[in-house]
């Protein structure tokens, strides 16, 4: 983990930034399982995966926007399908 919250010279709080394995550790505490391969394959197909920076060509994740990313990825408590799948149901 490099910089864990450490105050930048205008006063801001940098976040830290996460490794790839540190990334996929975090994002599992948040309830998304993701390999560190995936979130590889996830960035270098430009999908929709979490936003990263690269520092000298090594990627990392910014805790926040990662937190931010998980959040964005979960849906409401459901008690069934969506109409629009329950209409392609057969049977």
């Amino acid at each position: 983990m490099i910089g864990e919250g450490v105050q930048g010279a205008d006063g801001r709080i940098d976040d830290d930034l996460l490794t790839r394995a540190e990334a996929s550790a975090f994002l599992a505490q948040c309830g998304i399982r993701l390999k560190p391969a995936t979130l590889a394959r996830m960035w270098s197909t430009g999908s929709n995966g979490p936003p990263c920076r690269h520092i000298r060509s090594k990627p990392y994740y910014p805790r926040t926007l990662l937190r931010v990313w998980a959040d964005s990825q979960m849906t409401e408590v459901r008690t069934g399908a969506p109409a629009a799948a329950q209409g392609r149901r057969r049977g």
